[in-house]
This record gives C-alpha cells, sequence and structure tokens, in this order.
C-alpha cells in the first residue's frame, strides 16, 4: 500500500513537472517574440521540445529532486531546484547547438527558459509545503485566511500569549517550532532585543518590539502572559537584569538552557524549563576540541565509575556523542544505574551500553568488569562526598575513596588502560575535613602511578569545586527549605564556594583527558568564588519571595571539617599553562609510593576497626596541611 502511494505521489509530481516545464519552454519563446512567435520558430521550438523535456527531467531526477518529501521544502531543495536547471540549460543549449548550430532560435529564450523553470518549479514545491502548514490539519481553507491574517487572529482561548526574549538563532528556532506545532498552547506575540538594529524588524512576521527593558509596556500592548528568555549564551548580569524585569512586573517566565547544556546545538521547545539558579551563574560556553576529544573516546571501549551519579550521569551523556564502540556503567545502586542505563540506550543507539552492579571496594567486581568491558579509557568519578557525615564514619572515606581508588588503579595497570582519568575535589587542597584529606591521599595515589607503572597507562587528575545540581549540593537543601516557608540555613554569612554547572564539568574533565600525558593534576577555571549567603537571596527571589521578609535565614555555624573559603591550589604545585583557556596543569612531586601504600595498609587496618581518631592522626602524617577542625 505504502508503495503504491509513493508511486502515485512519484507520477503526480512528475506530471506536474512535465506541464511546468512545457509551459516555461513555451512561455520563454511568448515572452521573446511578444506573444507572436513566428511560424519558423514556433516550429523549431516544437521539434526539440521532447528532447529539452527529457534532458531536464533527468537532470532533475539525477538532483533526487524526486526523492524529497514537499510538506517540508526548504532552503536546501530551492538550491537543488537551481543547480538542476542550470545543469539542464546548458545540457539543452549544448545539444540543440551540437544539432542545429541553434539556427531558429534566439539566444535570449534559454536564459528566459532558465528563469520560468525555477520560478515554476520552485514556486509548486513551495505550494505543496504551505499546502500541508495551512490545510491538511483541519481540511478547512479558513486556516489560510487566519494564517495571512496573523496579527487580525484572534487568541485561541488555551493558548498563552508568548514574548520571546532574544530575537538571534535560538528565539528564531523557537519560533519556528511553535507555529509548525499546534499543540503547543503557545501564541508568539513579539520579540525583544537590546540589539539596536533589530528594533522593528521582523521575524516571520512577527516583530521586534523594542529593547528587553521595556517589557513592561510592550507585555502590556500585545496582552504578553509569559515571557521565554531564549538567549542561551547570557551571562549572570543579563540573566539577572532580565529575571529582575520580569519579577517587578509580574509576569511568568522560562528560559532555554544555556550553550553548556545545548552541547548538541539543538534548541527545542523540549528544552524549555523554569528559571534555575546555575542560570544566574552566567558560566561563559566552553569551547572544546571536538577533534581531540573524538580522538580518544571515538570508537573506543569506555568505563566510568559512579556512572549513576549526578557527575558520572553526565560524564557517560557527553561520551556517548563522540560515539565509543562500548561505554560500561559501573555503578553500585541500582536505581539509578538503570536510569542511566534506560536514558543512554534511547538516546545513543549506536553505542553499546554494558550496566555493571558491583562496587570499586571489591577487587573481583573490578577485574570482571576490566574483563567484559576491556577499556582503552576509565573515568573514575564514583566517590563518597558528603563532608559532615564522613566526620562522623571516616572509616568510609577510607575504604571508598582511598582503597576503591587503589583497587581501580591496580587492575587499570593489569589491564594496559590508556587514560585512567581520576574526579578530585577542591576539598583535597589543604583539608580540613575527611573527606577533603581522603581524595588528597587518592590523587597522590594516582600521581605517584606516572613514572613508575610498567604498564604505559597514563595517570592523570582533574580538580575541581562544587558543582550546581549535584547530589548533595546546597542548592537542593536551600530550594526543599524554601518550599516548606523557610528558614533558610546557612553556616556563615561570610562563608565562600566556587561553582560551575555540572555539563561545563564534564565537558572540562573530558577536554582535560585529552591533553594529559601523564602526572598532571588539571585545574578547572572555576571563576569567582560566590558567597553561599548571596546564593540563598538569589534562590529565594528566584522563587517569588523577599529573603528577611518572606523567607528568613538563619546563620548555624560551620559544620564539622567546614572551611569559610575553598582553595585549588595547595603549597609546592606549580602552574603550568595549557591550551585551553579554562583549563590549568599543576605538577607536584610524586613523593615515595611505596611509603604511602604502606601508610593506605595502615589506613585499612585502622577502618576495619572503626578507629575513627587514629585514621585522622594516620591521615594526617600522609597529608601535613590536613587540619582536622571539630567545629559545632
Amino acid at each position: 500500500m505504502k508503495t503504491r502511494l509513493l508511486q502515485r505521489n512519484f507520477l503526480v509530481i512528475l506530471g506536474v513537472d512535465v506541464l511546468l516545464l512545457a509551459a516555461a519552454w513555451y512561455g520563454a519563446h511568448l515572452l521573446r517574440f511578444n506573444f507572436e512567435i513566428p511560424a519558423g520558430n514556433l516550429s523549431v521550438m516544437k521539434k526539440v521540445f521532447p528532447f529539452v523535456i527529457a534532458l531536464k527531467i533527468g537532470t532533475f531526477y539525477f538532483f533526487d529532486l524526486y526523492r524529497g518529501m514537499w510538506r517540508y521544502t526548504s532552503i536546501t531543495d530551492l538550491l537543488n531546484i537551481i543547480k538542476a536547471a542550470s545543469i539542464g540549460s546548458l545540457l539543452s543549449i549544448t545539444l540543440i547547438g551540437f544539432v542545429t548550430r541553434l539556427a531558429g532560435f534566439a539566444r535570449s529564450v534559454f536564459i528566459i527558459d532558465w528563469c520560468l523553470t525555477i520560478l515554476l518549479i520552485s514556486g509548486f514545491r513551495l505550494s505543496v509545503r504551505l499546502y500541508f502548514e495551512l490545510v491538511s490539519q483541519d481540511k478547512s481553507w479558513r486556516i489560510v485566511a487566519t494564517t495571512l491574517l496573523r496579527p487580525l487572529r484572534q487568541k485561541h482561548p488555551d493558548c498563552k500569549n508568548l514574548l520571546v526574549i532574544g530575537a538571534g538563532d535560538c528565539g528564531e528556532k523557537i519560533y519556528r517550532e511553535i507555529r509548525d506545532n499546534a499543540r503547543l498552547q503557545y501564541n508568539v506575540v513579539g520579540f525583544l532585543d537590546d540589539h539596536p538594529t533589530k528594533t522593528g524588524m521582523k521575524i516571520h512576521g512577527i516583530p521586534v518590539l523594542g529593547p528587553i527593558k521595556d517589557i513592561d509596556a510592550v507585555s502590556e500592548s500585545v496582552g504578553a502572559d509569559e515571557a521565554l528568555i531564549a538567549i542561551p549564551s547570557a551571562n549572570s548580569e543579563q540573566m539577572r537584569a532580565i529575571v529582575g524585569y520580569c519579577k517587578e512586573i509580574g509576569i511568568e517566565f522560562k528560559t532555554v538552557p544555556s550553550m553548556g547544556e545545548l552541547i548538541n546545538g539543538k534548541v527545542t521547545v523540549s528544552a524549555i524549563r523554569e528559571v534555575a539558579y546555575r542560570d544566574l551563574l552566567g558560566r561563559e560556553p566552553i569551547k572544546l576540541d571536538q577533534g581531540r576529544i573524538g580522538a580518544y573516546l571515538s570508537g573506543q571501549s569506555v568505563l566510568v565509575t559512579g556512572a549513576g551519579g549526578s557527575i558520572g550521569s553526565e560524564l557517560c551523556r557527553q561520551i556517548c556523542r563522540f560515539r565509543p564502540e562500548i561505554i560500561a556503567l559501573y555503578e553500585r545502586a541500582e536505581s539509578s544505574l538503570y536510569d542511566i542505563e534506560l536514558e543512554l540506550k534511547q538516546n545513543f543507539g549506536g553505542t553499546k551500553i554494558l550496566p555493571l552492579l558491583a562496587d570499586i571496594r571489591d577487587r573481583r567486581q573490578l577485574e570482571k568488569a576490566l574483563e567484559a568491558s576491556n577499556p582503552q579509557v576509565v573515568f573514575h568519578a564514583a566517590a563518597y562526598k558528603h563532608v559532615p557525615m564522613l566526620e562522623l564514619q571516616p572509616w568510609k572515606a577510607i575504604k571508598n575513596n582511598i582503597q576503591g581508588t587503589r583497587n581501580l588503579v591496580d587492575m587499570a595497570k593489569r589491564f594496559s588502560v590508556e587514560r585512567f582519568v581520576f574526579v578530585s575535589t577542591d576539598k583535597a587542597v589543604r583539608p580540613a575535613n575527611v573527606m577533603g584529606a581522603s581524595k588528597r591521599v587518592a590523587e597522590m595515589l594516582v600521581q605517584g602511578e606516572n613514572g613508575s607503572s610498567a604498564s604505559g597507562t597514563r595517570f592523570m587528575i582533574v580538580r575541581f569545586g562544587n558543582v550546581v545540581g549535584s547530589v548533595g549540593s546546597v542548592v537542593p537543601l536551600f530550594k526543599k527549605q524554601i518550599q516548606k516557608g523557610g528558614p533558610v540555613t546557612v553556616t556563615h554569612p561570610d562563608v565562600t564556594r566556587y561553582f560551575m554547572t555540572i555539563p561545563e564539568s564534564c565537558q572540562l574533565i573530558l577536554q582535560a583527558g585529552a591533553m594529559g600525558v601523564g602526572g598532571e593534576i588539571f585545574i578547572l577555571d572555576m571563576g569567582t568564588p560566590i558567597k553561599i549567603d548571596d546564593m540563598a537571596r538569589d534562590l529565594i527571589r528566584l522563587s517569588g519571595f523577599e529573603p528577611d521578609m518572606d523567607i528568613k535565614i538563619e546563620y548555624v555555624g560551620l559544620r564539622p571539617g567546614e572551611k569559610l573559603f575553598e582553595e585549588l591550589i595547595t603549597e609546592g604545585e606549580g602552574i603550568v599553562p595549557t591550551s585551553h583557556d579554562k583549563i590549568m596543569v599543576l605538577r607536584g612531586s610524586e613523593g615515595n609510593l611505596a611509603l604511602l601504600n604502606g601508610k593506605i595498609d595502615k589506613l585499612a587496618g585502622l577502618a576495619r576497626e572503626q578507629e575513627g581518631a587514629e585514621i585522622k592522626a594516620t591521615l594526617q602524617e600522609i597529608v601535613p596541611e590536613y587540619e582536622p577542625r571539630e567545629l559545632g
């Protein structure tokens, strides 16, 4: 049935094209001779007519003009029509010139015929698309009138009048999707943009009504119900200003993701979401060396530990965009493992997804996992990260963060992994807590392997600060407190932290993995540290409340192991520049690996006995800059 329908459509299009080409050929002669074609020219025209039509139809077929779905006619199709018409005309001139020496032909006929061919053929294709867009959905010609008279159209009762902030590529794509999808309950009434030359211009017939600061007057004049911030490249100041304008006039507002989240370049209505705190960070888009990253990931086997976590899962998503042959998801939490496995299988069909429900503390499980996946690249993101929890149970940090890392390092050497990327934290710098100290010991363990490993594995470390939206971060806690009506609890009015978004951190991890030759500690550019107090106030305002009026802020004091300020560089580490402006490299001393392993064995024994005080004392022996803080 489907084949018959396709054949029928082909014959219809072919028949119409023959008629239009005939009309173009005949019309070219009429125009050339002022609608009075001499008898001699008319006779010659009729003789060559079948050959001209056959040549042009053959050329159209060669340029795939009969394989397109004309309901989706685009600029690409128009260019193909121009190419086909040009080649067809040249072949016609060549054939006629070879046979008749162009006797009885006016040369200008060919130019007029070429123009009419393009005009008629492209006009027909466009009319097919116009039909499907304007008529086929409700089988009524009234929709043509309402579309053509769009400015006079009455708003559908279920539609929201949408004001798009940003008259760039993103805003245009969003408008087209809304226009082409009748199920989306939006009616775009205008654009706002700060670019002075855009005011008064139109995008697909929709006007740019003025700068963003005029949103109050504009939204009232067009009856806007909601605003959409369609500026993926907006910085923090721009986002704060736009959000402030929207909140001031009480209009609902949403946004499209930042450029970091739109790594695949696709802007769609489905990506629209509520404005989140990460939008107010205003982090600049990351420029990735796609070729360099693809060179070590494409077609390879990659293993990610902690694959179900916030960092691990995003790493998996971004790794899969570079089309590895296999990605092994190493995770001990079955629910999160199932979720990321399902998501990757749905979105990345060309990559084999290998879920591994296992624990890095179990050497036998690790051995079986590496046998099954045989990875060339390992990203080690599995770790315990909750600072107060690990202060209460430091043996858990030893078993997971240190022993688990040593297990994985040993297996990476045994199976000749080419690259080993360890995901670390700024809390490893002059640590004040068990979590930071355990990650620093793990850093020393990974860094010490370079130069002493016979396997040739490149071991490297990526160190960065807090990630907005990750499991255990402060933002989800603040949001829950705001939903309950407060109070929002801040440890100290002066406490600051570095922040970046999850996609940004994972992109830089991949970039650092491509740059490493072994032994480096890569430091990601975290920007300016942010006061947690300011963050709490921004989140309260973003939720529609005023801090200290609607929602109270309480200062509860630093928790055990917390510092006022975080650092990214420890004493004795020297900065080495890299080719990427967002990544720095530190090179510290490798240390005595045998001595370090001996101390780790001692820690392992203390962890089995759950000797918290002695664990902290031994961590101080290994990491002299570690200063435990037991604050209430």
